[in-house]
């Protein structure tokens, strides 16, 4: 009998990706915290998700026909972030303490998702070894 790691695992697969995408995103605009222009990114964590569990592919375009074709799996689009602050005169819309707590707040989230599918393997060795 074939083990279906999708129904062993569950969402839990997905949760890690889509949360190190969302944890890159908040890291790049912590970098750009002083560019003036930049306005800060986040990646919607549900809409994000039901795009990794629904299997959903997008084609990665090809400039020479020798090129090996691709598919990407859909991690969520960036959507822009509405400032809680007025301009300061330099178009820039990140929040340093906003980001921070977001990126410490995705980090224990994306540990919490590394635990519940490291569970998930100790439970299936035991049940591989008959325990």
């Amino acid at each position: 009998m074939a083990i279906s790691f999708d129904k062993a695992l569950g969402v839990h697969q997905y949760t890690v990706g889509v949360r190190a995408k969302r944890a890159e995103t908040l890291a790049s605009n912590l970098a750009n915290a002083n560019t003036p222009g930049y306005k800060a990114q986040d990646v919607n964590f549900e809409k994000a998700l039901a795009a990794a569990t629904s299997g959903a592919k997008i084609g990665l375009s090809r400039t020479d026909g020798r090129h090996i074709p691709a598919t990407s799996n859909v991690v969520g689009e960036k959507m822009y972030r509405i400032p809680n602050q007025p301009d300061t005169g330099d178009g820039n819309t990140v929040d340093a303490q906003v980001e921070n707590n977001l990126f410490m707040q995705n980090a224990l989230e994306y540990q919490a998702s590394l635990d519940f599918l490291g569970s998930k393997f100790r439970n299936m060795t035991k049940a591989l070894k008959g325990e």
